[in-house]
């Protein structure tokens, strides 16, 4: 079993990570990286490739589960440029009933068209995923509100939690200061200036994002940007990496940089 544990920006890899409350996720993973302490005689710290964070990307039945598959490939690449996180440049494919999907802290799903309902099995291994600490990052390529991928996302997260909602995170949301200071959303296109989220105890487990940050990530294998980015261009898309590279450390500390003796230097630099 792998174990990724975090401080700061530093990674290393983690199915310890799911089998514990979400308020200790990092509490933990601080100890783990001072102290260098192993809670459980089953876990010890992974070195090498198994250690490294990886993305993996949700595969589903129908629809069109992989419309931007240079998107991963190329978001890894910045995240080891810019981060101490160490990462896999090859993405993961699961389904949501898959056992390993608990292996992994963050999940992306993509999609640009309808796509019919997961399985009873799917929806409750995708429950459990999220309600110990897994982070899903849904990425609508098309960014039409009520219209086909999207219904089918807001159908499926409806099925998953039924007592909740999508809620518009606000500008100063965690998310938006995990590793670079943002004040909106991005992507390809700027459909909406906000992200939504579903909230588990505070925690944004679902992340729903409807302007296409895979395609503003995409480069084809010969290195050439494969969308156009509207209406920001080059800037625009700059910002949709810093996105990309925040969400990815918000999944991997949580609410961390809210905590309040960081909070006077995040307002300093945003002067």
């Amino acid at each position: 079993m792998r174990i990724i544990a975090v401080f700061y920006n530093i990674s290393a890899s983690e199915p310890v990570w799911f089998a514990i409350h979400k308020n200790l996720r990092f509490f933990i993973c601080a100890i783990y990286a001072i102290c260098g302490f192993i809670l459980s005689p089953h876990h010890i710290f992974a070195m090498g490739e198994a250690s490294k964070f990886t993305f993996a990307q949700l595969e589903y039945s129908g629809g069109n589960w992989n419309p931007r598959p240079n998107a991963g490939k190329r978001l890894m690449w910045e995240l080891i440029k810019r981060t101490s996180v160490e990462a896999r440049i090859d993405a993961v494919i699961l389904r949501a009933g898959d056992v390993n999907l608990f292996e992994y802290p963050f999940l992306y799903m993509s999609g640009d068209q309808e796509f019919p309902p997961f399985s009873e099995k799917e929806i409750s291994n995708l429950k459990l995923y999220l309600e110990f600490g897994g982070t899903l990052l849904i990425d609508d390529c098309i960014g039409k509100s009520n219209f086909g991928f999207d219904t089918s996302v807001r159908r499926e997260i409806k099925r998953l939690f039924p007592h909740k909602s999508l809620e518009r995170l606000p500008a100063d949301h965690t998310i938006f200061k995990s590793f670079y200071l943002l004040n909106q959303a991005y992507g390809r296109i700027m459909e909406k200036s906000y992200l939504e989220a579903v909230m588990i105890e505070n925690r944004a487990a679902i992340i729903y994002s409807q302007n296409d940050l895979g395609g503003a990530w995409a480069k084809d294998p010969l290195g050439s940007w494969e969308y156009e980015v509207i209406p920001g261009g080059e800037t625009q898309r700059a910002m949709a990496f810093r996105l990309g590279i925040n969400i990815i450390m918000y999944a991997l500390t949580g609410d961390y940089k809210q905590d309040q003796v960081h909070l006077p230097f995040i307002l300093k630099r945003q002067m």
